[in-house]
This record gives C-alpha cells, sequence and structure tokens, in this order.
C-alpha cells in the first residue's frame, strides 16, 4: 500500500463522502445519459445528449459554451455538438470526455438497467460513466468549497469513436482546444491503470475493380477478387517488416509490443457466386507506435498501394482515420499528481502503460500539454453486448479526479 500524506486522506475522505451520499442521484443521471443512443456512426442524437448535459452543467452552476461544427455533418446529417464548461479562473486542468458511443448489438441497450451497484447499456462504460465522474468531481470541490487557484475546463466531444475529426480535431483546429492547459485527463476506461502514451493509426478502405462477366463466359470480364489477393499478397510483404518492430513502452500483460498492420477487418465484394466480381475491397489497419513516425508510415503504406496502381492493378482507396501516436513522462507533475490520488483513494500506486489504440490524449500532447487517460470501466466490457460500469468506481474516480485537481490548483 502507498505512503499518503494526512492532510491528503483527510481530503480525500471528505470528498468521498460527498459522492458516496448521491450515488442514487449519480446512477440516475448516468442512466439519462445512457438512454440518448449517440451512436457512431452514424453519429445521431448529439443535440439532445448535449442539452441535457448542458441544462445539467448550468444546474450545478457551472459555465457552459456550446459549439456546433456547422461547416461538417455527419452520415446522419447532424453537425457535431461540443460543450466547452468548467469552473474557476486562471491556469486550466482540462478533464475530457467523448458522449458518443459504439452502435448497439441491440436497441435494448440503450435502456440503463441497474443491479445493485452496477449500471448496465451501452455507453455506460465507454464513456458516459467517466463523464459523469468528471462532473461530480467538479461539483464535489465547488460544494465543499476547495480553494482552487485555476480553473478546470470540462471538453465534452462528439466523434471520438471514427478518429475525432468534428469534435476534438475541429476544436483543436479552431484554437479552442487546450487553451492555457496545464494538463489533462481523459475519462477512459482503463481498467485501473494509467494510460500515459498511445499508438497511432492510419486505417483505409480499399477497393480493387475489374469487370462483370457471366462464369461461362468469364475470360470477358476481369476478376477484382483475384487483383485484390495480388494486392493483399503485397501488403503481407509490408505486415513482415512492420510487425518485427517493438515499443519500449510498458504495456499490459494481453498486449503485444510488436507494431500492427492488420487485414480485412472488413471486407466484401461480388454479386453473385456465378458472377466474376466487379469490385472487392477490404480494409487497412496500422496501428504505430510511439517510436515511429506516422507520416513515414503512411508513405510506406500507401506506397504499396501506388506500387499496385502502377502494376495495373485499378484501385483507389479512402482514409477512414488518422491519428498520431503520443507518449507522455510518469513524473510529470500531473501524473505524479494523479498516481498519489489514485493512491489516496484506492490504497495502491496505479501502473502507467501504453494504451492499446488511439486516444484523445494526442491533441493535448500535441501543444505540449500532459495528458493522461484514467477512467471508471473496464477495458474488456467496453463495445460489448453486456457493457457496464460499477457505481462505486465511478465516485472512486470522481474522487481521483477532484484531488487530482487540489494538487495541481494549490495556490
Amino acid at each position: 500500500m502507498a505512503d499518503t500524506h494526512p492532510e491528503t486522506a483527510q481530503e480525500a475522505d471528505e470528498v468521498l463522502r460527498w459522492l458516496r451520499e448521491r450515488e442514487d442521484e449519480i446512477a440516475a443521471f448516468l442512466a439519462e445519459l445512457v438512454s440518448i443512443p449517440t451512436e457512431n456512426p452514424p453519429g445521431r442524437n448529439y443535440g439532445a445528449c448535449a442539452d441535457l448535459m448542458e441544462k445539467r452543467l448550468r444546474e450545478f452552476g457551472l459555465d457552459c459554451e456550446r459549439v456546433e461544427a456547422t461547416n461538417q455533418k455527419n452520415v446522419s446529417g447532424e453537425s457535431p455538438v461540443s460543450l466547452l464548461a468548467g469552473y474557476g479562473r486562471g491556469r486550466v486542468l482540462y478533464f475530457h470526455g467523448h458522449y458518443d458511443v459504439v452502435p448497439a448489438q441491440s436497441t435494448e441497450q440503450f435502456r440503463a438497467v441497474r443491479k445493485d451497484h452496477f449500471l448496465f447499456g451501452r455507453g455506460s462504460c465507454d464513456m458516459k460513466g467517466g463523464i459523469v465522474a468528471m462532473l461530480y468531481a467538479i461539483r464535489a470541490l465547488k460544494e465543499c468549497g476547495a480553494d482552487l487557484h485555476g480553473r478546470i475546463g470540462l471538453t465534452l466531444v462528439p466523434n471520438e469513436e471514427t478518429g475525432g475529426q468534428g469534435g476534438s480535431g475541429w476544436l483543436a483546429q479552431k484554437g479552442l482546444l487546450g487553451r492555457d492547459g496545464i494538463g489533462m485527463l481523459l475519462a477512459e476506461p482503463t481498467s485501473g491503470v494509467v494510460w500515459n502514451a498511445n499508438r497511432g493509426a492510419i486505417s483505409l478502405r480499399v477497393q480493387v475493380f475489374g469487370k462483370s462477366a457471366h462464369v461461362g463466359l468469364q475470360h470477358h470480364g476481369q476478376n477484382a477478387f483475384e487483383r485484390m489477393v495480388c494486392v493483399v499478397e503485397q501488403l503481407q510483404a509490408l505486415k513482415s517488416e512492420v510487425e518485427q518492430r517493438v515499443t519500449s513502452l510498458a504495456i499490459g500483460a494481453e498486449q503485444s509490443r510488436n507494431s500492427i498492420l492488420m487485414l480485412g477487418g472488413q471486407s466484401g465484394g461480388g454479386a453473385n457466386f456465378n458472377v466474376v466480381p466487379e469490385r472487392c475491397w477490404f480494409t487497412v489497419d496500422r496501428r504505430i507506435n510511439p517510436e515511429e513516425d506516422l507520416a513515414t508510415q503512411k508513405a510506406r503504406l500507401l506506397g504499396v498501394l501506388e506500387d499496385c496502381k502502377r502494376q495495373g492493378i485499378p484501385l483507389e482507396w479512402e482514409v477512414l482515420q488518422e491519428g498520431k501516436s503520443a507518449a507522455c513522462k510518469e513524473n510529470e507533475m500531473l501524473g505524479e499528481a494523479l498516481s498519489e490520488s489514485i493512491a489516496a483513494v484506492t490504497g495502491q500506486s496505479p501502473h502507467f502503460e501504453m494504451c492499446p489504440g488511439l486516444l484523445e490524449t494526442r491533441f493535448y500532447g500535441e501543444r505540449g500539454i500532459p495528458a493522461y487517460a484514467y477512467g471508471p470501466g473496464l477495458l474488456s466490457v467496453a463495445h460489448g453486448p453486456n457493457e457496464y460500469v460499477d457505481l462505486r468506481k465511478v465516485i472512486e474516480v470522481a474522487a481521483i479526479y477532484a484531488l487530482t485537481a487540489m494538487k495541481m490548483l494549490s495556490a
């Protein structure tokens, strides 16, 4: 068990007591958020979810600015809506969360169900539970009269599940992300560890073209599937090369240190079993370790496709998502404050690891702002059919956020 300063332990007890008295209130608000199906794709019901969150923020006495990326539309036809809220004045510690969720396996997942201390439903873990923890952390500090010499900025965004454009990416382009920031905490479900790094990503959909013909006259056609196999074979050569590279960063026990190039996460094509396929397609998902450069690796990947075109294979591609890797030292002031706060609340110092996926900490890292992910929930249940969050963990994490803010924004 980690040593904890008596003052920190007293502050932790006071904040935890305030939060635990409001477990039912926290559960009710989270259930309201879960019931709004903010599925992405296609990116719908953003306005309704933003309305509820803005209403609650103002009820809690926090200032709130609503910004809409009107020049962008999701597949649903909606413009992405972000909320920039907060409490206090001066240098800013950011709390950051996304309210879009991956598509549900059934509509029943948007009917939040509470069983004792557990709340089930799509988005409860990733990451509406984390958003509620952040909001109640700010409210606890406000209600408990914490003496903050700075501001907690709460940034709530959509479109994280599809790469961040229209959400964090759009805010960054407009100069609205991380202003005057001294650090950022992200409420992803980290399963009890702190993520201080993430892999970069470049994901593509590749289409290969041919010419349709009846199977009996296949010699009049051009087989897009067979052409696609040739493209895949050349990408497999690149895969063999890049997956020899390893990261030096700490990772979870179930993860691999190797860089990643996955082929065919999705694929399709053809009209019928007796027709020469006119078009076939597949996806490519390249995950890049922090030691690698995104631009270089993207050029290598696209270079293979360009070579295929020069060899006479007609194809085209579209970028589904693109994001840089990021890494932050454990011993940054925010990292140490977060670690001490976790120890004060849980009794254990956390492990720092690299996230297996893409994180929005990268948008802050590009601006020189230390950023870490730590939130309630288990990564293993996020996106699954039985997604849930433990309300006791929501409360613990809210207390950790509050204590971290007190440490960072002390006199």
